[in-house]
């Protein structure tokens, strides 16, 4: 039986993920929000229609991603597709992308998949009652769930150098913060290890070895691109949207031990420091 991928949200983040499993020979089928949907997704991949709710009863999906954000009324991929899922026989694993703001505040220490989640965000309590919805949704049908909680996510177009050269770096000072960051190559190393594995599924931090102060990362691209760095911020007195400054509200370092050990999981990134390095030979070819 062909392993067949069905990608809720095929967008920044998937897309490596779906041209992994096309490329290993998996079928691919993923949900558009409208019939314009952007000829990448719809002339590799089967697509449907996010609405529909459910697939072709010869459909026979193996694995199924998800990577849309829910909101106040819940998560919208279930709202539409849990009884199809609930109904499916030959599912092998689930897997939905969750974020690492589930662990909410912990003044800068370092937190693990034990640790127990304490959103003070609304958009993790959000994540929060999301994760819990798909747990139900995968028991129902009898298949593991991968949880990923991700860190912040860069990669090609999305990383500091692009922020730079677009002129609309900032470098916020905040005493003691940190965060933690992933490559959106990475973010597919680590789920494609689980889809292949035995795993029985569980809670999984998906992010690098090393959680930086934001001012850092700015800094060190400047220097990969010979130019001054933007001047300093104090936190406090900085002009930020709402949206802007929640990203500080929550302050902590997340380990990544679980998916090297049971996932064998090999960051091609382990720090931001590999991954500016590599996304400046993008800028530049």
């Amino acid at each position: 039986m062909t392993a067949h991928l069905f990608v809720l949200g095929p967008g920044y983040t998937a897309l490596p993920i779906i041209e992994k499993a096309r490329k290993s020979g998996w079928n691919v089928t993923v949900t558009v929000r409208s019939e314009k949907t952007d000829e990448k997704i719809a002339r590799p991949y089967s697509h449907i229609s996010f609405e529909a709710g459910r697939l072709s009863e010869d459909a026979d999906v193996t694995h199924i991603l998800c990577t849309i954000a829910p909101s106040a009324s819940g998560d919208p991929s279930l709202e539409h597709w849990s009884k199809w899922i609930r109904d499916q026989k030959n599912l092998q694993s689930c897997h939905y992308l969750s974020s690492t703001n589930v662990y909410g505040d912990h003044g800068g220490a370092w937190v693990d998949e034990n640790t127990k989640p304490a959103p003070s965000l609304d958009r993790g309590h959000y994540r929060l009652k999301a994760e819990q919805a798909w747990q139900a949704t995968a028991d129902a049908a009898g298949c593991p769930l991968f949880i990923y909680r991700l860190a912040g996510i860069y990669g090609p177009g999305r990383n500091a150098l692009k922020t730079i050269l677009s002129g609309k770096a900032r470098r916020i000072i905040k005493k003691g913060q940190q965060f933690g960051r992933i490559h959106v190559d990475d973010i597919k190393t680590v789920i494609w290890a689980a889809m292949c594995s035995a795993h029985n599924g569980g809670f999984f931090s998906v992010t690098d070895d090393l959680p930086t102060p934001p001012q850092t990362v700015i800094e060190a691209a400047a220097r990969l691109l010979g130019v001054s760095p933007p001047r300093k911020e104090a936190f406090e007195t900085a002009k930020m949207s709402p949206m802007a400054r929640s990203f500080y509200a929550e302050n902590k370092r997340v380990r990544n031990q679980k998916i090297k050990a049971e996932l064998g999981a090999v960051l091609q990134y382990p720090t931001y420091e590999e991954g500016l390095a590599a996304l400046l030979k993008d800028i530049e070819s």
